[in-house]
């Protein structure tokens, strides 16, 4: 009776392992699912990652930022789920914070605004893949003091990039900030 047992523990367990080897080796021929247009365009964004300065141009003229120095810091973080971007500088007494992440096929964009305000956008990439454009979905918070409405990154080489904002202030008037970034690291 113990042989017969060790015979078919032994079957069992020979059948089973075929079975997960077939099955790897059908896992090995399937194909990676395509990208999507949104993993494209946040996996675009992760080659931002490092620091940049720039300097401000706004419209209407803006003189407590206009052709101030800015600097940006981009990082991949959270194991390559979101990217973190601060922007410091311009004289400005803190630091708006922006996080970009992938919302299942979306690309998004939430930024923890100095208004005390949390925008949320999403994001399409330019039919040459050189621009991302987050238009505004809805926002947490009070408008009160306005807040962030639009956000385009064009990434014109390894080491220059345009960052073009568009708040907007109480009474829906736009103000537009235009930064020419390079990499300083």
């Amino acid at each position: 009776m113990k042989s017969l047992r060790n015979v078919v523990s032994v079957v069992v367990l020979t059948l089973l392992s075929g079975c997960g080897l077939a099955q790897s080796d059908a896992m090995s021929t399937m194909k990676a699912p395509a990208q999507t247009d949104a993993q494209k365009s946040f996996d675009k964004m992760k080659t931002l990652a490092g620091t940049w300065e720039g300097r401000v141009n706004a419209v209407p003229p803006q003189p407590d930022i206009d052709n101030k120095l800015v600097h940006a810091t981009l990082r991949v973080t959270s194991m390559g789920n979101a990217i973190f971007h601060e922007m410091t500088g311009a004289d400005r007494p803190d630091d708006p914070i922006t996080m970009i992440y992938l919302d299942n096929d979306r690309l998004m964009l939430t930024h923890y605004c100095d208004a005390g305000n949390r925008p949320r956008m999403t994001g399409t990439a330019s039919p040459d893949g050189k621009s991302v454009e987050f238009e505004f979905l809805d926002v947490a918070g009070s408008t009160q003091y306005g807040h962030m409405n639009h956000a385009v990154f064009t990434i014109i080489d390894a080491n220059h990039h345009t960052e073009d904002w568009t708040y907007m202030e109480p009474g829906d008037k736009p103000m537009h900030a235009h930064i020419e970034l390079t990499r300083t690291k």
